[in-house]
Parts: structure tokens; sequence; C-alpha cells
């Protein structure tokens, strides 16, 4: 079941991320941040246990939306639930009124398959001094930025 997060799925997808983290698969988000994001979340919840998380982030310039976080439990890759983590946050995209949404990662190739297009993170100027200033990875970050205009 693909559902919104609440409050009480704030430590699994802290679990979650931390998993894949660790693997250099996504960034490390702190249960903090989480828990002050919990409405950009999305969650895949299978048998009661969350099983996949993803976010989206409603950027405040040139009508954009970032994914982020998009994590499944490895036992459960192949069966399209990352994808509809991915469709889940597109539709709330087209809800919010957002025309394009982008994903900064390190696994370009999944999000290839959801139609997003590689850009050149020039492209993304304010993300790059609003957030990926701040992380451990800048300025020699390997994340691959990609982009999907939604079309109305």
């Amino acid at each position: 079941m693909l559902r919104k997060a609440n409050i009480n799925d704030a430590k699994s997808i802290y679990s979650l991320i931390s998993y894949w983290a660790k693997r250099k698969v996504v960034l490390e988000r702190s249960l903090n941040y989480i828990y002050e994001h919990i409405r950009d979340y999305w969650v895949f919840v299978y048998k009661g246990k969350i099983v996949g998380a993803s976010s989206l982030h409603v950027v405040g310039w040139n009508e954009l939306g970032e994914i982020k976080s998009l994590v499944v439990d490895k036992r459960y890759h192949k069966k399209g639930i990352g994808k509809a983590l991915v469709n889940a946050c597109i539709e709330e995209a087209v809800n919010l009124k957002v025309k394009s949404v982008f994903a900064l990662t390190f696994v370009p190739s999944f999000f290839k398959k959801c139609g997003f297009r590689k850009i050149n993170k020039s492209k993304l100027p304010q993300k790059i001094w609003s957030d990926c200033i701040n992380c451990v990875y800048f300025p020699h970050c390997k994340e691959e930025a990609l982009i999907l205009h939604i079309k109305k």
C-alpha cells in the first residue's frame, strides 16, 4: 500500500535511508530532518512494514520539485515499489502545479527508466548553492542530475 507518511513512520524511514546511505546509494538524512520534513514523504507498506520511501520537496523557484531519499528495502527490489514511489511524487507535483521534477542520484539508470533525462547540475544553481554547498561530497559530488518535465 502506498500512502503519505506520518510521524509514526519517521524511524522506519530513517532506518531505510541509513542502510542505503552507508552503502553510498543515497545521502544520509538525520532523524530530525525526517521528522521536520515528514509531510514531504511517501511510504510503501507491505504486511504492516515500511519497505520503501521517497519524498517530494518543492523548491521555491522555477516551479520545480525534487525527489529525495528514494529507498526500497533490498528484499523488495524489482517489484515496482520504487516506480510507484516516484509516480506518487510526480502525481503530487502535478497537483501542486509543479512544472518539472528533478533528482540528484547515484543511480541515474533507475530515473531514466522512469522517463527522466540527464541535465547538467549547472541548470540547478539555486539547488547547488542552497543545499549542495553544505553536503559532505561538495564540490566533488558523484550524483547525476536528471529532470522530468510534467506534461499537462
